[in-house]
């Protein structure tokens, strides 16, 4: 069974169905190629899949550690080669990790190595440069 149904609906827009949920997403070119950039571009999604799957792989293993990350955060920052072809050339992915005590550095560690193992960052080409920092905060969930 296919993951998602996506239909072009002109002028450099398109509307992805994800058909178990229903969920929609819509995609818009870039400003820097010719779009509106009203919407995620694709290639802004590739990005952002890599972030949320950072958290997604860290949130299987915290909940099996008993670990609350409720409230952690990422900015991500997608880079574009400069030269042809147009490709993404770098993903900077800064995660905010917010905890409700302070983790020993062996909790630390195995969370990082969770993220750097996730399936999206194993999937990327190796040409792309993930720049993965990680700053641990304690407060309040």
């Amino acid at each position: 069974m296919p993951t998602a149904q996506t239909v072009y609906l002109g002028d450099l827009r398109t509307q992805a169905t994800h058909l178990q949920s229903g969920t929609q997403i819509l995609t818009d070119a870039p400003t820097d190629n010719h779009g509106r950039g009203e919407a995620f571009s694709p290639t802004d999604l590739v990005a952002t899949a890599l972030g949320s799957c950072m958290m997604t792989i860290m949130g299987i293993v915290a909940r099996r550690d008993g670990i609350d990350l409720r409230g952690s955060s990422m900015d991500i920052t997608k880079v574009m080669s400069a030269e042809a072809p147009r490709r993404i050339a770098k993903v900077e992915v800064k995660l905010n990790m917010l905890t409700d005590t302070e983790l020993s550095d062996a909790d630390r560690a195995k969370l990082e190595r969770a993220a750097h193992t996730c399936p999206v960052a194993l999937s990327l080409h190796p040409d792309i440069e993930q720049v993965i920092t990680f700053e641990w905060l304690v407060g309040a969930v």
